[in-house]
């Protein structure tokens, strides 16, 4: 289980509150107490430590730039900070694998890069876990959560757009996200991947 350094100053559900508004040292209190997390997701899919360095370097400022879409309401800040972190390591690993394959087709070598690794096949198997997980959930949920997580909307603008009651949309939000957890608890549990 993966520790989350606590400052004795901040409560947990406070920093990215402090964050969203701009409030002096409120980064740095939010390195302080993610760091270690930030960094062991960084490490462990991420080919080098240059690589991973750089990784965290992202993702902090992803969740600079994203504070103020958190919601109490639907998740923990460790949640929060660990889906950002995921989503910005997938992303990379996708550029890299893209980079690679560009690479390989304009050289004159015949070797083929390797992909396999231990640390990306376990990524792309958990974002696999992942979108299965999504698919899995009733319409009005897997599109709630989309909104909400890909496109970054506020249950708001999700409401207007949807011209579902605001109260509504939370509700599925929140009941997605519960059967979300619960579908990658079992993938967790299992150990075994997504079954064809």
């Amino acid at each position: 289980m993966l520790r989350v350094d606590q400052s004795p100053l901040q409560s947990i559900e406070s920093v990215l509150a402090q964050v969203a508004r701009r409030e002096p040292e409120s980064l740095n209190y939010c390195i302080e107490r993610y760091s270690s997390l930030v960094w062991s997701l960084a490490r462990r899919y991420s080919p080098s430590q240059a690589d991973a360095e750089d990784a965290v370097q992202e993702i902090f400022l992803e969740i600079w730039q994203k504070a103020d879409r958190f919601n109490p309401t639907l998740s923990a800040e460790t949640t929060f900070v660990t889906m950002i972190a995921r989503r910005r390591l997938i992303d990379r690993y996708r550029k890299q694998s893209r980079l690679l394959e560009t690479t390989s087709s304009e050289s004159d070598f015949d070797e083929q890069p390797d992909l396999t690794g231990s640390a990306s096949a376990e990524l792309m198997d958990e974002a696999a876990k992942a979108t299965r997980c999504l698919d899995s959930l009733v319409s009005n949920q897997r599109d709630i959560l989309r909104k909400s997580i890909h496109e970054g909307k506020s249950h708001s603008q999700i409401s207007t757009e949807l011209q579902m009651p605001l109260g509504s949309v939370k509700s599925f939000a929140r009941r997605g996200l519960i059967q979300l957890r619960h579908c990658m608890d079992k993938f967790s549990v299992a150990g075994t991947g997504i079954a064809s």
